[in-house]
């Protein structure tokens, strides 16, 4: 017989109960209590600490508590289970901010090739049809399917039962003119059969609507896009809802591996989604179920948990994935495992065109963004084409061939794995100037706030800093000899005070510790790694590159010459490193307006040559070679270790 208890949290004032054993963190999400497990539940991040203040419970571990916080009653959520009844509280959780504010009108994006809808694959047609008489006894279906094909050679046209529900109605309502959408071909069947999506009552040709959309690991985007002009209407972004449970792939497959983990994965994701959907809907007062046609690029794990499809096997020996290259999905198909009626807020019979991945770790994002980073222009030139985030994704090659590879970066550059670490949203410390001779900060803040933490970019120019002062030697280690009250032993160790107290939203100081440091250097020397790996398959160096172009929405806000100082990126000349923003949902725009772009997508990933880091001998090596400030060699940093000696 299972004995159950009872679980209360507070402030949310739930109460749910639950068999002896249960985990606090589960116990809290069936109870509907917001409480956030950036780490998946494996108990390192330290960031789903609760205090239990009544009752008996079992922690399986106490990391990142101190024995005071362990007296005091907190537990991390993740690690502790419930051996009676027990009242909860739950701090305060993150807020997640966004850095920038929607605009009201979206960005112009220019596009490297003249559209015109004629080259679309979604169509509208006006149809005007001879009503039925006793006479002429045709059915309406027939009826429609012969004037398309005498009107406009439109022929073999397949309907859902969904839509020839519609059809009826329609015609009558509209009096015998209807307005039909059309798909007459997609990328796996370019030779059709042509698929009827909706047929609306009288004559609707004053826009067509689709979507571009990145499954991003943090963040999500949404571009609403009109076919008939070609143009981007709205542009939408948010936090991806699936952070709460998990700030890295590798947390989430590991989420998604427990109880019905995948499921609420989909889930979070598809409401993300939706409220950009909407919004972006809203923006130009339009209806959701007026897309027709979605495509959507995003890393392999995003892809299998936006389909539901169980992403167990890309952290496992050898990292395969279930796909790669999904199929074309009618929306309708996007939907909730545990809750059918939660789907895609499109329309139902719109396309859903998943863009190619390489491999378990190399996905769509990077050959949307290959694509639309131009690497693959006219001019065929060596370029090494990066997109920085929790994973290291990287492609060398001018195209005629390509060679990619993939390293764990961690999530250290967003924020994670650092005492004072946060995402770049208001509060966050952005970049840092030290003084060399007292060793004193000057920062700045995002939103011009109080700082209450240090987001990535901030992380990077703080590290750059600290080794030109010399308060880091080159193996990244304080000194603790030198003469500032900033320098100090404290709660986590050898720590640098970047913000008093007196200063910062909290009242607690922020710091960076030796084992942020730590943290930091194995997330810049495993992309360092990466690229002297990839350069030395092919026979080449990085000093053979021409250039650098790096994608992701992170990238925009990385300091060139701090990168560069740490050994985060090889030293080149400054002009040749190229920010290039969110290149995958950029992909995504140019492949959901052109068929021809679409197919070079495809060409691209199957051109593409994937090298598995694990399987490579030399990765050890190179990592530890990278694990100093530049780096070991330090031939490889002349204009760093120039500009170092001039100071």
């Amino acid at each position: 017989m299972v004995t159950m208890c009872k679980v209360k949290f507070f402030p949310a004032d739930r109460e749910i109960e639950v068999p002896v054993g249960t985990l606090l963190s589960d116990a809290a999400q069936q109870a509907g209590v917001g409480l956030q497990v950036p780490c998946g539940g494996q108990g390192r991040c330290g960031r789903c600490a609760v205090i239990v203040e009544e009752g008996p419970v079992r922690r399986r571990s106490t990391a990142r508590l101190s024995p005071d916080d362990v007296a005091a009653g907190y537990a991390l959520a993740c690690q502790t289970s419930v051996e009676g009844d027990v009242v909860v509280r739950v701090p305060p959780q993150e807020k997640i901010e966004r850095r920038l504010k929607q605009g009201k009108r979206a960005e112009e994006v220019a596009l490297p090739f003249p559209y015109e809808v004629y080259d679309q694959s979604v169509r509208k047609y006006v149809i005007t049809l001879d009503p039925p008489s006793l006479q002429d006894q045709m059915d309406d279906w027939s009826r429609l399917q012969w004037a398309l094909a005498r009107r406009h050679d439109i022929r073999g046209v397949q309907a859902s039962l969904p839509v020839l529900r519609k059809l009826g109605p329609a015609l009558r309502e509209g009096e015998w003119t209807v307005t039909v959408v059309v798909e007459l071909s997609a990328w796996d069947r370019p030779e059709g059969p042509p698929r009827l999506l909706d047929v609306l009552p009288g004559e609707h040709l004053e826009s067509l609507w689709a979507a571009a959309i990145d499954i991003g690991t943090t963040s999500n985007h949404v571009w609403l896009v009109d076919l008939i002009s070609g143009k981007v209407m709205s542009q939408q972004a948010d936090y991806n809802g699936q952070i709460a449970r998990g700030e890295d792939v590798i947390s989430r497959i590991i989420y998604a591996s427990k109880g019905n983990g995948r499921e609420e994965l989909q889930r979070l994701v598809i409401e993300t989604l939706n409220r950009l959907l909407e919004q972006a809907a809203q923006e130009r007062s339009i209806r959701t179920d007026e897309i027709y046609k979605v495509v959507v690029a995003g890393n392999s794990t995003m892809i299998h948990l936006f389909t539901a499809i169980p992403p167990e096997s890309i952290r496992l020996m050898p990292f395969i994935t279930v796909v790669n290259q999904m199929p074309t999905i009618p929306a309708r198909e996007i939907c909730c495992v545990t809750d059918p009626s939660l789907g895609l807020r499109v329309n139902p019979e719109a396309t859903v065109d998943c863009l190619p991945g390489i491999a378990s770790y190399v996905g769509a994002d990077i050959t949307s963004g290959v694509i639309s980073s131009g690497m693959c222009g006219e001019e065929e030139q060596l370029t090494l084409f990066v997109d920085i985030g929790t994973n290291g994704e990287m492609v060398l090659g001018d195209c005629t061939w390509l060679i990619s590879c993939a390293c764990s970066a961690g999530p250290a550059f967003e924020g994670a794995g650092v005492v004072h670490g946060m995402r770049a949203t208001i509060g966050a410390i952005e970049e840092v100037w030290i003084n060399p001779q007292d060793y004193e900060v000057t920062y700045r803040v995002i939103g011009d706030e109080k700082p209450r933490g240090i987001c990535g970019s901030g992380l990077i120019s703080l590290m750059a800093e600290m080794f030109a002062a010399g308060i880091v030697d080159k193996s990244g280690n304080i000194d603790l000899t030198l003469s500032s009250e900033r320098v100090r032993e404290g709660e986590h160790g050898v720590e640098y005070v970047v913000a008093w107290g007196n200063e910062t939203a909290s009242g607690a100081d922020v710091v960076i510790t030796a084992v942020d440091i730590d943290n930091l250097m194995r997330a810049k020397a495993a992309i360092y790694a990466g690229f002297s790996i990839l350069a030395r398959s092919v026979g080449l160096t990085l000093d053979d590159v021409g250039q650098v172009l790096i994608g992701g929405a992170f990238g925009q806000y990385i300091n060139v010459e701090n990168a560069v100082q740490i050994g985060l990126l090889p030293d080149k000349p400054f002009d040749s490193f190229h920010f290039l923003g969110n290149t995958s949902v950029r992909g995504a725009y140019m492949a959901l307006l052109s068929q021809d772009v679409r197919r070079r997508v495809t060409d691209i990933g199957e051109m593409m040559t994937y090298l598995e880091l694990s399987a490579d001998n030399t990765f050890f090596d190179e990592f530890n070679a990278a694990m100093f400030l530049p780096h070991t060699d330090e031939s490889q940093f002349p204009t760093v270790m120039a500009r170092l000696e001039g100071r």
